[in-house]
C-alpha cells in the first residue's frame, strides 16, 4: 500500500507537469509556502541528483559546483526537485541547497556596466561559465556581483533569474 506522502507527491508532480508558463506565479510549495518555481543555489560543493524524493532511489549524477544556481519545481518533505541552466535535474535534499541567489553568465564577455543603461561605462567582462551573486534587479538588467567585480548587465546575458523579477 503507498503511503499519503508519495500519493501527495504524485499528485503534486502530474499538476506541476499539467500547468502552463503563466501558472506558475499562483503555485507555492506544500512545504514551504515558497514560490514554485523559484532559484536557489548550491550550498553544497557536492550534491546527488536522484530519481525520487528519499535516499533509496537511485542517483542519477551528481552536481560538483558550490553556488551553482537551480532552480526548484517541486518539493516533497526534505526533498526538493531541481533543475540547472540545461534543464537537467532530479532531486536534492534541502539542506544541500541555499537561498542565496546567484546567476551562471550564458554570453561571453558579458560586460557589467556601472548602471543599469547600455552606454554606462564598463567596470568588467565576465565570460561564460562564471557565476555571479545576483544582487538588486530592475524588470531588464540585474546588479551582479562576481569575484568583488560590481556592476550591470543586461537579464539576457544569464541563467538564474526570473524574466520579470525585481530585486531591491
Amino acid at each position: 500500500m503507498r503511503s499519503k506522502n508519495f500519493v501527495r507527491a504524485l499528485l503534486s508532480a502530474l499538476l506541476f507537469a499539467s500547468m502552463t508558463p503563466s501558472s506558475f506565479a499562483e503555485t507555492r510549495g506544500a512545504v514551504t509556502n515558497l514560490p514554485i518555481p523559484r532559484f536557489v543555489s548550491m550550498k553544497a560543493s557536492e550534491a546527488n541528483v536522484r530519481r525520487g524524493p528519499s535516499l533509496t532511489h537511485r542517483i542519477d549524477w551528481v552536481y560538483k559546483h558550490r553556488n551553482m544556481p537551480l532552480e526548484i519545481t517541486a518539493e516533497f518533505g526534505h526533498w526538493r526537485r531541481v533543475r540547472d541552466m540545461d534543464g537537467v535535474g532530479g532531486w536534492v535534499h534541502f539542506t544541500l541547497l541555499s537561498g542565496v541567489r546567484t546567476v551562471v553568465i550564458t554570453k561571453d564577455l558579458t560586460k557589467l556596466l556601472s548602471h543599469p543603461k547600455d552606454n554606462a561605462l564598463p567596470t568588467a567582462e565576465l565570460k561564460a561559465g562564471v557565476i555571479a551573486r545576483l544582487q538588486d534587479c530592475n524588470p531588464d538588467w540585474c546588479e551582479l556581483n562576481a569575484d568583488g567585480y560590481k556592476g550591470w548587465a543586461p537579464k539576457s546575458n544569464y541563467w538564474g533569474v526570473g524574466v520579470g523579477e525585481i530585486r531591491d
